[in-house]
């Protein structure tokens, strides 16, 4: 069921951010969140990794992505619920 919400909500990321002008840095810390993620249900990557990604997101959608914020935030809250 996590992995289910964790990628409708990325699903919502992609759509929020699609038409707006992200820089390169920013769109590869989401690619690596992802893939972070993907490996979390395979078990194998450290999933701390993937926390301290959506962290960083976070701050950087912070102040340009307010609604991209929020989803990274859920994010964050399923993967502290999961003992992350």
């Amino acid at each position: 069921m996590s992995n289910e919400k964790i990628k409708n909500l990325l699903s919502k990321l992609h759509e929020e951010i699609g038409s707006t002008a992200v820089d390169d840095e920013t769109r590869s810390l989401l690619e690596l969140l992802e893939s972070d993620i993907d490996h979390i249900y395979e078990s194998t990557t450290d999933p701390k990794s993937a926390l301290e990604r959506a962290q960083h997101l976070e701050t950087s959608f912070a102040a340009t992505h307010p609604s991209a914020e929020r989803f990274i935030r859920e994010i964050m809250d399923i993967l502290s619920k999961m003992g992350l």
